[in-house]
């Protein structure tokens, strides 16, 4: 099977015309197929506040009501996901930018409300790769923003790093997929206030046993539980790295391994 690569990015990379320039040229430059999947959670907190709606969070998840589902449609799927495209077209790189409702990409189901109401928030159900795949076969550039749909007219706010996973396992039935998580920390760090803690290879029993003393907290454990779903569904190789070191063969990076 042909190699593809797919890139998960988010924070700010994404959002600051400088740093969105060079991943755009690093995207640019991996070889062979390749998928991009973006966030934008910081510009659709700024244009929310412009249009005083206020924005929630519980444990760095954002709360999408009614008013913040119109604001994430149009930060995600237009301004974030069209700059990507248009710069990567300036680099030759014919890119066409997608949500999870386009050609039926992904399917979710919203949200069950439990202690917390996360409002109009997704979570996958399905994943339909065959349309990507015949635009990879024809060197088309599928960049993805952070929205599905259930069906029955709802778009629903679907996390990044999730949409990556699910992709990645549904596009590994026809490639061999390498799955790139960037973002602004060199990796998975065992001391949050020391970028240079990296830790470099991380298994199942590791990741366990950093869970339970603490040392892996927060916003990396759905982040590393997408990591480990996938390499359990047929992805070949997750990596979490800065996006800085996407096209170097640096050390500064983690390798997750299940």
């Amino acid at each position: 099977m042909d190699k593809l690569t797919l890139v998960k990015v988010g924070g700010k990379i994404v959002e600051e015309e400088q740093s969105l320039k060079q991943l755009l040229a690093d995207f640019n430059s991996i070889s062979g197929n390749k998928v991009l999947v973006h966030g934008g959670g910081r510009s659709a907190t700024a244009i929310a506040k412009q249009l005083n709606i206020e924005t929630k969070m519980v444990d760095g998840r954002r709360i999408t009501d009614k008013p913040m589902l119109d604001v994430v449609t149009m930060v995600y799927a237009g301004l974030v996901n069209k700059n990507i495209v248009a710069g990567l077209q300036s680099l030759g790189c014919n890119a066409v930018g997608f949500c999870g409702a386009d050609m039926d990409i992904i399917r979710s189901v919203k949200r069950p409300v439990k202690e917390i109401d996360y409002g109009f928030v997704g979570d996958v159900v399905d994943v339909n790769t065959d349309e990507l795949r015949l635009l990879l076969d024809q060197g088309v550039t599928p960049v993805i923003a952070p929205l599905t749909h259930n069906g029955k007219g709802m778009l629903l706010n679907t996390n990044a790093d999730t949409i990556a996973s699910e992709l990645a396992i549904g596009l590994s039935e026809h490639f061999n997929v390498n799955l790139v998580y960037c973002f602004e920390k060199d990796g998975v760090l065992s001391n949050p206030d020391d970028d240079s803690s990296i830790i470099h290879e991380l298994d199942m029993q590791l990741y366990r046993q950093y869970k339970e003393d603490g040392t892996i907290a927060a916003g990396m454990i759905p982040k590393l539980d997408n990591a480990f779903r996938a390499l359990g569904n047929g992805v070949k190789s997750v990596v979490i790295t800065n996006a800085n070191n996407l096209t170097k063969s640096s050390v500064k990076r983690t390798v997750v391994r299940f």
